[in-house]
């Protein structure tokens, strides 16, 4: 099981909004769906824009680069599931946002 790291305090990213976030050297994109919290790898996989800063609508993103869309729970591209962005697990302890490396990250 991998090890959750503290990456962010609850307030500090507000409903509908993203952050770009340091986990062991590997940039991660986490986003507040409605208060949900989900964690995408920040690379996206056209020409390595930087998910993190893209514009989010519901569970879409927005690659702020060329305009490619991934759903952030799925790590799906819209329109093309056979290019995918990793997600991570994800969780809120007290009012610290928490996210835990996948194994292709390692």
């Amino acid at each position: 099981m991998s090890e959750f790291i503290t990456v962010a305090k609850v307030e500090e990213i507000p409903p509908g909004t993203g952050k770009t976030v340091d986990v062991n050297g590997v940039w991660i994109a986490l986003f507040n769906v409605d208060g949900s919290f989900v964690a995408v790898d920040n690379t996206c996989p056209h020409a390595g824009g930087p998910i993190g800063e893209g514009s989010l609508s519901g569970d879409i993103v927005t690659c702020p680069w060329h305009g490619w869309q991934f759903n952030i729970r799925t790590g799906q591209r819209d329109g093309n599931p056979n290019f995918t962005i990793a997600c991570c697990p994800v969780r809120v302890q007290d009012d610290h946002v928490q996210i835990a490396l996948p194994p292709e990250f390692k």
